[in-house]
């Protein structure tokens, strides 16, 4: 391939840790010279970042490889992520692939294009610095990689066989990735890996967590905030959590993925707690401020998920008012405990339960929503970072830092990536709308 005027198109799947990496890759990518090109133009280079936590993202990197394999012919595609970690023969069947680079191998692809390496499968044992990552598609929110890995095996999911074991990121690196970051302008730093809570642990397994990352990043010197990504109920506890409400830039939203409210199958799932524990950790955050933004995941139709668990599941969405809910269907993955269990759900069930379980969370998001309104529907005053203009020029929307979509009417006053006091007054779309405090 002619190394002058290159072009390289990414195609991501899947969680921010992967489009933390497709970032990276197109850093790396532009050093070497290549143009950077929208995922559905002509590109010489193809480059696949998969996932694998359902089938459907399985079907979704084929489809894609195949698709694109036919707009240029001649093409390179490279396909790498935990799919092509955890099934590389399968991929390798594809036709049209010519690389096939494992989570931990994601940075030299362009060496592979170029013949100076051969793919192996890499190493998951070491944390791989991909350099500081100065650019992503947002002009607001840019995402720090500090962690890798995990280590706790629930019996339905494959990541710690395509992520490793933890591996946790330098603070003296993590340090220079956001100071890069808040120079070049970004409002929001995002704190992502696979299992966050579990920064150190590979260091110290009686003294870890994400303290001395926040203590670190929060006395930055600058006007921007910090949210996390997520956080593992099956590693956090409600001291845990309260070591957090120190740090004035934290965001008051988290994500803990609760997975299911049965305790039964919460069991099954290996997770290490039960109804209680998450709700004690809800309990929590909610006396800190009431009005707490707290997401999570939800699997229905778990093998053995009988009609009583999944209500379980319902009351739970219920009880804890999440802003958002996400429902996965359970989708059995060759390799885990889970697939060769008795009982699996029929894809009819899981259907119905997911309908179900997403009206039951869009009621509680609206729960939520109202909270933040008083008795006299005035809604709590907010700080909002203005991230772009939608609704045909009528909106301005950004969201708070308890994690709510806000709209406010347009004018040519407000800068984007600014923030601004916003009083939150309706019930708008997949948020609410708000005037601006001036």
């Amino acid at each position: 391939m002619n190394r002058e005027n290159r072009r390289a198109a990414f195609h991501t799947l899947g969680c921010k840790v992967n489009q933390y990496e497709t970032e990276a890759m197109k850093k790396i990518f532009r050093e070497r010279g290549y143009e950077i090109v929208g995922e559905q133009e002509f590109a010489d280079v193809y480059v696949i970042n998969t996932c694998t936590v359902t089938a459907v993202a399985d079907r979704k990197s084929r489809q894609y490889i195949r698709r694109m394999k036919k707009v240029n012919p001649d093409s390179i595609v490279a396909v790498t992520g935990c799919y092509a970690q955890i099934n590389p023969q399968e991929v390798e069947e594809i036709h049209g692939v010519d690389i096939i680079a494992g989570t931990g191998e994601k940075h030299k692809i362009p060496d592979y294009i170029d013949g100076l390496a051969k793919a192996s499968g890499g190493c998951l044992e070491e944390f791989v610095e991909m350099g500081p990552v100065a650019s992503t598609d947002s002009r607001t929110r840019a995402y720090i990689k500090i962690q890798e890995g995990c280590n706790r095996f629930c019996s339905y999911c494959v990541i710690p066989y395509a992520r490793g074991p933890v591996r946790s990121r330098p603070l003296e690196n993590i340090r220079e990735e956001a100071e890069r970051l808040i120079a070049a302008g970004y409002k929001e730093l995002v704190l992502t890996g696979i299992n966050t809570a579990l920064y150190g642990m590979e260091q110290n397994p009686e003294e870890f967590g994400l303290e001395p990352v926040l203590e670190m990043i929060n006395d930055l010197p600058g006007d921007f905030r910090i949210r996390l990504s997520s956080l593992e109920p099956a590693v956090v506890n409600s001291e845990y959590v309260k070591k957090l409400f120190r740090f004035d830039k934290l965001c008051r939203h988290l994500h803990m993925s609760a997975q299911s409210g049965s305790d039964r199958v919460l069991a099954a799932m290996n997770r290490p707690y039960d109804r209680e524990g998450y709700m004690d950790l809800v309990k929590t955050l909610c006396s800190f401020d009431p009005c707490y933004g707290l997401s999570t995941d939800i699997i229905v139709g778990f093998p053995g998920e009988t009609e009583r668990d999944f209500e379980d599941s319902c009351r739970l969405v219920a009880h804890c008012g999440f802003c958002k809910t996400h429902v996965f269907k359970y989708s059995k993955r060759p390799g885990t405990k889970a697939a060769d269990m008795p009982g699996q759900i029929s894809p009819q069930v899981k259907n119905d339960r997911s309908d179900r379980l997403q009206n039951t969370a869009g009621a509680a998001s609206k729960a939520f929503f109202r909270m933040n309104l008083d008795e006299a529907r005035r809604g709590r005053t907010q700080q909002v970072l203005l991230e772009e203009v939608t609704g045909d020029g009528k909106y301005i929307t950004g969201y708070t830092g308890n994690y709510i979509r806000t709209y406010i009417p347009y004018s040519e006053k407000l800068e984007l990536n600014t923030f601004v006091q916003v009083r939150l007054e309706e019930l708008f779309r997949d948020g609410m709308t708000g005037s601006v405090v001036l």
